[in-house]
């Protein structure tokens, strides 16, 4: 499958809001294998999410210490429980910055077939499906840091 090039941070396409999934057809699985492809062509990535490569879909693929897979029209059940954790984005590569998720997470979505998919996760796997469903929402990791911090982030982050 096709590995195509991440958007990066200042790509209107990341602040837009993805469209739920309505047709589970070919289309579907190829960009769900084109994101997976995409995600395992470098190392160190954990997720990816459609917007991210140009397609405003709620879809979004994971590998994380032995699970991966994908979810499509993700919707999550945060746990209480917080922690905060170095954090970064294919959007924005080299930076990594400290950010508050939850630490827990329960993800219910379909796969590319539609049938119903749930995914249980803590640790760097909850932050990673919390950070790829920001990316179907339109928000950047960014967003969840007080403003003089993205200021700085965003400095190191957006090229020029």
């Amino acid at each position: 499958m096709t590995v195509r090039p991440i958007r990066t941070f200042d790509d209107p396409v990341l602040r837009q809001v993805s469209a739920p999934v309505r047709d589970f057809d070919r289309e579907l699985r190829r960009l769900v294998k084109s994101l997976t492809a995409t995600m395992g062509a470098g190392a160190g990535r954990a997720g990816l999410a459609a917007p991210q490569i140009g397609e405003p879909l709620r879809v979004l693929v994971y590998s994380y210490d032995g699970k991966s897979g994908h979810l499509v029209n993700p919707r999550l059940e945060l746990s209480q429980r917080r922690i905060t954790a170095d954090e970064a984005c294919l959007s924005a590569p080299g930076v990594w910055w400290p950010l508050d998720r939850s630490y827990m997470v329960t993800a219910r979505g379909r796969d590319m077939f539609g049938k119903p998919v749930t995914v249980r996760a803590l640790g760097v796997l909850a932050r990673v499906l919390q950070h790829e469903v920001d990316h179907l929402d339109g928000v950047l990791f960014s967003d969840h840091l007080e403003e003089s911090e993205r200021e700085r982030f965003l400095a190191a982050a957006l090229p020029g």
